[in-house]
Order: C-alpha cells, then sequence, then structure tokens
C-alpha cells in the first residue's frame, strides 16, 4: 500500500509552527469540555515506549480549583495563570505498567515494567509523558486555541493540592485559551540549522 502523508499547506504549518506562539494574555473566551476532549483525543495518537501512555491530564478550569493551584505558582506565572481559561496539569501515572495488558495485549510487558527499578520506570514515564505533552500543544494549537507552557511551579504542592493519592506526579503546566496577540512580546531568536544539526 502506497504512502498518502502530503505535506501540510503553509497556513498549517504556520499555525502549528511558524506563527505559534506562547502566550501569556488571553481573551475572555471560554475553552469548551468538548474541546478539551478533542485535545486529549488527538494528543493520545502521540508515539510512546511500547505504547504506555503514561501522560496524565488535569484540566484545572474551575475559579476554585485554580485558586488551588495558585499557591504552587511562580510569582511571574501567577497572572497569566489565573486569566487563562484553562490550565493542564501534564503528569505522569508512575503506575503506568498497570494499564498495560490493555495497551499492549500481544505481550505480556505489565510484568516486564514492574519488574525494572522503579527509576527505570520513572524514565519511561517522564520521556514518554513528555512526549505526550508536546502532543497536547500540537493538538490545542490544531483546534485552533493557543499555549503558553510553564514550568515555574511547585510540583510538590501541585501534587498535593490536585494529585494525592493517584500516583500521578506533575511534569510542567500549560495554559489554554484564546491569546490576546497585542500581549505578545517579541520572538526571540532560534538556532539555525547548522547551530544545532549534525546530517553524519
Amino acid at each position: 500500500m502506497e504512502a498518502t502523508n502530503t505535506a501540510l499547506d503553509a497556513g498549517a504549518l504556520a499555525q502549528l509552527f511558524t506563527e505559534a506562539r506562547t502566550h501569556s494574555g488571553w481573551q475572555d473566551r471560554p475553552v469548551t469540555d468538548d474541546t478539551l476532549r478533542r485535545i486529549y483525543e488527538l494528543a493520545k495518537m502521540a508515539p510512546t515506549a511500547a505504547n504506555t501512555q503514561p501522560v496524565r491530564l488535569v484540566f484545572v478550569k474551575s475559579r476554585e480549583a485554580k485558586e488551588r493551584l495558585k499557591p504552587a505558582l511562580a510569582a511571574g506565572n501567577v497572572d497569566k495563570t489565573m486569566q487563562a481559561p484553562v490550565t493542564v496539569i501534564v503528569a505522569h501515572d508512575t503506575a503506568f505498567h498497570e494499564q498495560m495488558p490493555k495497551l499492549f495485549p500481544a505481550r505480556d510487558m505489565k510484568s516486564y515494567f514492574a519488574a525494572l527499578p522503579p527509576e527505570a520506570r520513572e524514565y519511561t514515564a517522564v520521556q514518554s509523558g513528555t512526549l505526550q505533552g508536546a502532543y497536547v500543544i500540537l493538538a490545542a494549537r490544531a483546534l485552533g486555541l493557543d499555549c503558553g507552557p510553564m514550568g515555574g511551579f511547585d510540583k510538590a504542592k501541585t501534587d498535593e493540592a490536585f494529585l494525592q493519592g493517584t500516583g500521578w506526579k506533575s511534569n510542567f503546566l500549560i495554559n489554554l485559551g484564546y491569546g490576546d496577540p497585542a500581549k505578545l512580546f517579541p520572538r526571540n531568536p532560534r538556532l539555525s540549522f547548522e547551530d544545532a544539526c549534525r546530517i553524519d
């Protein structure tokens, strides 16, 4: 069977990559629960090690939930996060291997991962969960939203407030909504291919 993939047009590439920006100012427009479900349905298609799919997402949307998150935020991230319609806690499940009979029915991958040292399982969860988190950004952009990913927060406080008793651990945050272009800063430079890449 011949491959049917074709290159995306310039408009799609601009929306996903070249014109997409990290937003810190937001329009007063809601993000529906249906849109959040659609984001996950796209992001879950990300490649992960042995189809482990360790990412776990908490969509912090209500005012009460935002107030619970607020004490964990670095000072510079408070206003932008409180104003964003939704903040996603991108987490990973340290017990992801419990789902392996469902996710990899062809082989007993649950026993394989269960036998690994805890730090090796954690590495798999963080690596694949981070990859899935990047797909959340792309999925949100593909659906017309803007994103503001952040690392400035206290993971222990976040986990205590939202993830207690789950075995999930927070990795990073993503503010979601419709960005206010008037509040964007000039784009910083990127490294050139020659600076960042080799072809061996």
